[in-house]
């Protein structure tokens, strides 16, 4: 098999020996890079990270961290891998439906905690070593069903997407649970006084029940979703 260049942050992420670099010996991981980058995002989002300000959240120059780092995108590749960590165990003995969404229960989560996540631009499929095992993750949630294997992959990509698109519509509301109970409240009640049933019956009746559970919503959008999955996996009996 040919040998596969590698960009420098992939080396580092699977442990590959690249070519070595001239100056003293590396002072930090790239991990560490990772956690100082993620603090700062959690804290202050995507626009508090710069190469400037994760070398002083390590202690050390900008210059430094190019001895790990070549550019801006690929600190966003160690920073998610950082922030996902790995998917969760799949049960075997469930069935596909539910082992997705676990999976994508789980995917929602993490861009929960870490909603800067979804502000990264995504310009290629994933290569760094926790972001492939969700993804075979999310193709063994298939397993024992007759989707070949690029429907699997197909499939995986409408969750992944329906996941991401509901989680960005909330990404930028109040985090602090009593903060957001209290802005549901509020709006549903403008909502109530402005949307009077005569002008805007149907959303008078689609917001009737004020307001409504977002678990309640996700899980019935998912459920669409793996409903149009279900009818695929049917046309192939």
């Amino acid at each position: 098999m040919d040998e596969v260049e590698l960009p420098r942050v992939l080396e580092q992420l699977w442990g590959v020996e690249g070519r070595s670099r001239p100056g003293p010996k590396p002072a930090f991981h790239i991990s560490d890079i990772a956690r100082a980058a993620v603090r700062l995002a959690d804290a202050g989002g995507l626009g508090a990270v710069s190469m400037s300000k994760v070398a002083a959240e390590l202690g050390f120059t900008t210059m430094s961290l190019y001895r790990y780092i070549d550019a801006k995108d690929d600190l966003y590749v160690v920073m998610v891998e950082h922030a996902f960590g790995v998917p969760p165990e799949l049960d075997p003995e469930q069935d596909w439906r539910a082992r997705i969404t676990t999976w994508a229960e789980a995917f929602r989560d993490g861009l929960r905690a870490h909603p800067w996540v979804l502000q990264i631009p995504v310009y290629e499929p994933p290569l760094s070593p926790n972001q492939l095992t969700w993804l075979e993750s999310a193709l063994h949630a298939f397993d024992g069903t007759p989707l070949p294997p690029q429907d699997r992959l197909s499939a995986m990509l409408l969750v992944n997407i329906y996941v991401r698109g509901t989680t960005q519509l909330t990404a930028n509301m109040a985090t602090d649970p009593d903060e957001a109970r209290e802005a549901d409240r509020q709006y549903f009640e403008r909502l109530a006084h402005l949307a009077t049933p005569d002008r805007f019956p149907g959303i008078a009746a689609a917001f009737g029940q004020l307001p409504p559970d977002d678990t309640d919503e996700f899980r019935f959008g998912l459920n669409t979703v793996l409903d149009g999955i279900q009818a695929g996996i049917d046309r192939i009996h």
